[in-house]
């Protein structure tokens, strides 16, 4: 602080112009997109992009390309029931850690519509 009140106390007597000091930077947040495609390659399986993605945001950009109504769930978010063709995104914040992923469409989860997705 002496040091920065020295400065502009030598420069104000010179008659020089400073330009203000510059606000620290932050680190720029970033996200991981991951591609949910519902359906495929069976009507009860979900296929990801990725099944793992750095800890932070992750994007979940969720597809049914099946031919019943399906849903995704992970980390206490879903999307609404999604009928064949429609799409739908979700935005979570993860932790470092495990998460289940699943349909919550009665009986679906048991036919192979679960799995797990790691933060890093």
């Amino acid at each position: 602080m002496k040091l920065r009140f020295l400065l502009l106390s030598l420069v104000a007597a010179v008659g020089l112009t400073v330009a203000p000091l510059a606000a620290p930077q932050t680190k720029a947040t970033t996200s991981t997109t991951v591609t949910v495609t519902i359906g495929k390659p069976t009507e009860f399986h979900f296929l990801l992009s990725k099944k793992t993605a750095p800890a932070g945001t992750v994007i979940f950009k969720v597809t049914n390309k099946g031919k019943l109504m399906h849903d995704f769930k992970i980390a206490g978010h879903k999307t609404p029931l999604l009928k064949t063709g429609k799409s739908a995104t979700l935005k979570v914040t993860l932790k470092k850690g495990s998460y289940t992923y699943k349909c919550t469409v009665d009986a679906h989860a048991a036919a192979g519509m679960k799995g797990t997705f790691k933060a890093t």
